[in-house]
């Protein structure tokens, strides 16, 4: 039957797709894919405190993969809001339930693998509510622009649940396909699942991330793929659509291929320059600060968060209030930190660190 966007698509084949996966186009750029995925792993570990990744590069990949939504945030607002804990703006806020869902879920996989349970938790913490997969009819997807509708997903809580656990089942299916393949058809059967009113996109992009830990080829959630996917974003949507309609997989499978290869080797060079800048800024440190002040542990926690405040010393335990306070006003008067103030607190604010991330 010849695909109607106009109605519900309960007839969306379960998986494993009847396509083959695993052409030589594919398979070469598999290849080039896990070897960048491998070197982004490794990089990883070269920085010991990895709560400087997790703190920074899943913050950025929150934002671009909201933007992608249209939720529209800044770097700085989102650090400024990460270090006081409040949020001035609803964007922000949403971008932070993000940031919350992935870590959530990154720490769910050490008890228990992905499930249709932990895709509805992670729904549910981006929206900040009590939410389950559809019950209602009526949702479509349609152009912001003219209004035409070009998709209606499944409808029906019994069909959405039984794709969702076909899907389930998918992900853990034992066979020889490697996993970057499995990841770009869990993706397209997610979003065309579409088991939710909202917040489809970004679960099902928190998804890629946590497959990637779950096969043990990243340690720890740190692959900025948004950033491919908001550069080539009319391309992401139209590759989708051109699998639901025609069956397409190889060119859909290709371009996540290389959306995982791109922003593989660019998260690893942003990872080796945070560490070349950590390490810049320890010498200078050592160079500049009194010897009683200076310490390992305190330069490493000003690129924890580029923005940082008092208690997050003292919290560390590496000074008490007054003391830390004193520390970070001398690592601002020797130009390593900036201050500025955010209601009843004073904030420091690594400018270098900051600049090295929106890059």
């Amino acid at each position: 039957m010849r695909f109607n966007p106009l109605l519900p698509y309960n007839d969306l084949p379960l998986l494993p797709p009847a396509a083959d996966l695993e052409s030589k186009e594919i398979l070469r750029k598999a290849i080039r894919a896990n070897r960048a995925l491998a070197e982004l792993k490794g990089a990883g570990e070269l920085i010991p405190n990895q709560s400087m990744l997790i703190n920074s590069i899943p913050l950025q990949e929150a934002r671009a993969s909201s933007e992608i939504e249209n939720i529209i945030t800044t770097n700085d607002k989102l650090f400024q809001a990460a270090a006081v804990e409040s949020a001035s703006d609803p964007a922000t806020k949403e971008v932070l339930h993000y940031r919350t869902a992935l870590k959530n879920g990154f720490d769910t996989l050490a008890a228990r693998p992905i499930s249709v349970n932990l895709m509805i938790d992670i729904c549910a913490t981006l929206k900040n509510a009590d939410i389950d997969v559809r019950r209602v009819p009526g949702t479509t997807l349609s152009n912001p622009a003219t209004g035409e509708i070009y998709y209606t997903p499944p409808e029906g809580e019994a069909v959405i649940r039984a794709k969702l656990g076909n899907l389930e089942a998918y992900i853990h299916q034992k066979d020889d396909l490697d996993p970057l393949i499995r990841m770009a058809v869990m993706h397209y059967q997610f979003e065309a699942i579409h088991p939710f009113h909202d917040g489809n996109g970004r679960t099902g992009r928190i998804l890629n991330i946590l497959f990637l830990v779950e096969k043990d080829l990243l340690k720890i959630p740190v692959l900025y793929l948004s950033r491919y996917i908001i550069q080539n974003k009319s391309e992401y949507y139209r590759l989708l659509q051109e699998v639901t309609v025609n069956g397409a997989w190889e060119p859909w499978v290709m371009y996540m291929l290389s959306a995982i290869e791109e922003t593989a080797s660019w998260t690893c060079e942003k990872i080796k320059a945070t560490r070349d800048l950590l390490e810049a800024t320890a010498v200078f440190c050592r160079e500049n600060l009194p010897t009683s002040m200076y310490s390992r542990e305190l330069i490493d926690l000003i690129f924890v968060q580029p923005y940082c405040k008092i208690a997050f010393l003292v919290d560390a335990g590496i000074a008490e209030r007054k003391t830390a306070s004193l520390y970070l006003q001398k690592l601002e008067g020797i130009g390593v930190l900036t201050s500025a103030r955010f209601g009843r607190e004073n904030v420091y604010i690594n400018p270098k660190l900051i600049g090295l991330l929106r890059g």
